[in-house]
């Protein structure tokens, strides 16, 4: 049976309307991609993970917006941004705003937003965590923050070419890199900001990073 290439967005709408999926390339082989995760509601885990947004953020990498949904119930002026079509709708499904946007293409209320959010991994969007560090600092006000998800201590940073499979679509190869605990403090200081504050969320264990502007 032959596999056809499809673009990511393509190969990604596919599995938020309930194709199962899975990334190859990454350490351990195929993993399923955790779709269920992505597209339930909001947890008590990512409300505490919420708890470090203040003020006006912008959800970097949305999908289908579980968590911008969640910032908007919480009475944050809240955009998401994403580049899978599929993924902005969903999220205006859920009442929260969105549009279809590359971080770097030009974005509403550059430099004004209170918090920049990248939950779920997206620090890796591009496979340049310290480039895509820097440009969202450049989205924040001078006092405001970005808000990452990393993984846990002891999972070394790394940078690979890895696809999306669903049944017979694959997507070309796109970079993605992982970022855990241990390289976040240098990988700041190269993007021009400084880690405020690094923890695990409760008794989970998800690890979030807060990190602010150099002064």
């Amino acid at each position: 049976m032959s596999t056809r290439d499809e673009p990511f967005t393509s190969v990604f709408s596919r599995a938020l309307r309930g194709d199962a999926c899975r990334v190859v390339g990454l350490d351990g082989g195929p993993s399923d991609l955790p779709m269920g995760e992505w597209t339930r509601e909001a947890d008590p885990d990512d409300l505490l993970l919420l708890g470090h947004c203040e003020g006006p953020t912008l959800d970097i990498g949305c999908g289908p917006g579980r968590m911008a949904a969640a910032l908007a119930r919480l009475g944050h002026a809240v955009l998401g941004i994403d580049v899978v079509p599929e993924a902005v709708e969903q999220t205006r499904r859920r009442g929260a705003s969105a549009l279809q946007r590359d971080l770097f293409d030009t974005l509403p209320g550059e430099g004004r937003w209170e918090t920049a959010l990248l939950a779920d991994g997206n620090v890796g969007i591009g496979g340049d965590p310290a480039t895509l560090l820097a440009r969202t600092r450049d989205l924040v006000l001078g006092h405001g923050r970005v808000v990452v998800e990393l993984a846990a201590p002891g999972v070394a940073m790394s940078t690979r070419w890895v696809s999306l499979e669903t049944g017979e679509v694959r997507s070309r190869p796109f970079l993605w890199s992982v970022v855990g605990v241990d390289d976040i403090h240098d990988v700041a200081r190269e993007a021009g900001l400084v880690v405020r504050s690094c923890g695990v969320l409760g008794a989970s264990a998800r690890w979030v990073a807060v990190l602010v502007v150099t002064r």
